[in-house]
């Protein structure tokens, strides 16, 4: 069983046609019970780090997040999905997040300028993503693939290890983590067509 926590924050229904699609049964689920009992762990993510840290605090997901994670269980992190796996970020304030990933989320810097046209945040629609690393996860997409970012802020690891790809947007940064059992991407496969289905089935299919 897939399944993509819902605590108020995130385009759920759509990451769950996205399994639908590909042949995947995934639950939608407030429960963090559920989470124990799930093959493969979901946390998808829009909105401010702020209220949506609070919203798994309150909600009761932060422990079971943590155990599954620690039992090697495959998790996919989405957007701020990724970003609250960091220690803490600056968005509305300094912000502690859940601190699996360290590092830090920041925001685009202002007067980003690419050639010779000001860059606007957040960086919204399609970007390319150059590969340092290539979890099971990407493994279908090519150096370069086209996917869709939403975001206004981005991650910035600790270890440049845990780097699967990167992105430019006025600078470089990461658009994607891998780190053991976690995958988490800045872009939204559910919004990439075809090459964010594939994302989607072969993190169903990792062991």
């Amino acid at each position: 069983m897939i399944a993509i926590i819902d605590y108020g924050m995130g385009n759920l229904r759509s990451v769950q046609k996205g399994f639908e699609k590909v042949g995947y049964e995934a639950v939608v689920t407030a429960d963090p019970k559920v989470l124990l009992e799930a093959e493969r762990i979901v946390l998808p993510g829009v909105g401010a780090f702020r209220d949506c840290i609070r919203n798994l605090e309150t909600g009761g997901f932060v422990e079971p997040i943590l155990r599954v994670i620690r039992e090697g269980r495959p998790f996919l992190g989405i957007c701020l999905g990724l970003q609250l796996l960091l220690t803490q970020s600056e968005e509305f304030g300094c912000h502690k997040g859940l601190d699996i990933i360290p590092g830090r989320v920041l925001r685009f810097p202002e007067g980003m300028v690419e050639g010779g046209e000001a860059l606007k945040v957040p960086h919204m629609g399609w970007n390319q993503l150059s590969f340092k690393r290539r979890p099971a996860a990407l493994r279908e997409l090519d150096e370069g693939t086209n996917v869709y970012f939403v975001h206004s802020y981005y991650v910035k690891p600790d270890d440049e290890g845990v780097v699967a790809t990167t992105t430019t947007h006025g600078i470089e940064f990461c658009s994607s983590i891998w780190k053991d059992n976690i995958v988490a991407t800045q872009f939204h496969p559910e919004k990439s067509q075809d090459q964010g289905l594939a994302i989607l089935r072969e993190f169903a299919r990792m062991n």
